[in-house]
């Protein structure tokens, strides 16, 4: 029997970011007891969970706590203690699973796994204290194998030079070398998957980077519909083969009309911020909806167009931003994540705009953010 967990059951979550703030307001909003579990006292979803264990996330009494308190547990990174998840897994219901989630926290097993189901993936190799001495065939880029997101742990090399030099900085630990693709343009697509297989997927997203770190998406992407619908078809089948339960991202490259599988994330995703606001059901309810065992909403949009952009620590340089022009505007939606120490880098919020076209609303979303620093 597939479990179905109905309010006011209790949903434990390891990992207190914004993901995890946005996922537990949906449940409590939906009747659902929240626990989360997180070294930081002052870590955004803690602030909203009715209950927040301050703990690592591999701290055998608080995980017993969870698995005491909690009907089933879930993740909002891709980072937690696989061991954490096996061991919770014992007695609650986790979803995703840890084998799902260990998969995608590992670029070696993530492109391994894709590879060997079949998916399309750039061409690469693992370099290691025992392969690091190969030479390097094309343009690449030298990427480590765990903990890269938002940019950091990644270098581009052409030389074998470079690629030593390269590995020794990023502290000589396992890597992955892929080839460096010539990109027509970056999309994702989020997929929600229940236990008993049932999918549901979102509109695709084209998604733009500075530094690494994602700086506007917007939906619809301008691709072709072909091509987002195999994106969306991969993605089911991705979701099919890890078997899993939840909300998962997949982030795509379109390189000459084809596409290639960038990487997976096992949680709600930044480029899925948007359904707060121009979905029927947001990903972080869905997130919710998929691993409680229900029914999953409706992801239609609300707007014929969306755009949303992060908003940085940057923006804090000099004191807080005038949210004005923002707040002020009718189609505009701003959300701040309760982060308190700004920093360069540093997702604290974003801002969506609705509009007629992708054009408009990536426009006046740039717009006004940029009135943010004036």
């Amino acid at each position: 029997m597939i479990p179905v967990f109905t309010p006011p059951a209790t949903i434990g979550m390891l990992g207190g970011g914004q993901l995890g703030r946005f996922a537990l307001m949906a449940a409590r909003s939906m009747g659902y007891r929240t626990v989360v579990l997180d070294p930081d006292p002052r870590a955004p979803a803690g602030a909203v969970a009715d209950e927040h264990l301050v703990a690592a996330y591999d701290d055998p009494g608080a995980l017993d706590r969870l698995a005491v308190g909690c009907d089933v547990v879930t993740t909002e990174f891709e980072n937690p203690p696989a061991h954490a998840l096996d061991r919770l897994a014992g007695s609650v219901t986790v979803a995703p699973s840890a084998r799902a989630v260990s998969i995608a926290q590992d670029r070696r097993t993530e492109k391994r796994f894709l590879d060997e189901q079949g998916f399309p993936v750039a061409p690469y190799e693992v370099v290691d204290d025992t392969s690091v001495a190969g030479p390097v065939e094309r343009p690449s880029v030298l990427k480590t194998a765990r903990m890269g997101y938002d940019g950091k742990g990644q270098r581009g090399v052409a030389t074998a030079a470079e690629l030593h030099a390269a590995w020794a900085d990023l502290g000589g630990v396992p890597c992955v070398l892929e080839a460096a693709l010539a990109l027509d343009a970056e999309i994702s697509v989020v997929v929600a998957r229940t236990a008993d297989a049932r999918v549901a997927t979102y509109d695709v997203a084209e998604n733009v980077h500075v530094d690494g770190i994602l700086d506007c998406c917007v939906v619809p992407a301008w691709v072709s519909g072909a091509v987002a619908d195999r994106a969306v078809g991969l993605g089911m089948a991705i979701a099919d083969a890890l078997d899993y339960v939840g909300v998962l991202a997949v982030e795509f490259f379109v390189v000459g009309g084809d596409l290639v599988v960038n990487e997976l994330a096992p949680r709600p995703h930044n480029s899925g911020h948007w359904t707060l606001d121009a979905a029927r059901t947001s990903q972080f309810e869905q997130q919710v909806r998929a691993v409680c065992g229900l029914g999953l909403g409706d992801t239609a949009l609300t707007a014929p167009a969306v755009a949303m952009v992060n908003l940085l620590g940057d923006l804090w340089a000099d004191g807080e931003p005038g949210w004005g022009a923002v707040l002020d505007h009718p189609a505009a939606k701003l959300h701040l994540y309760g982060k308190q120490a700004p920093r360069p880098g540093r997702k604290m919020g974003h801002l969506t705009v609705l509009a007629d076209s992708r054009e408009e609303a990536e426009t006046q979303a740039r717009h006004l953010r940029s009135l943010l620093t004036a």
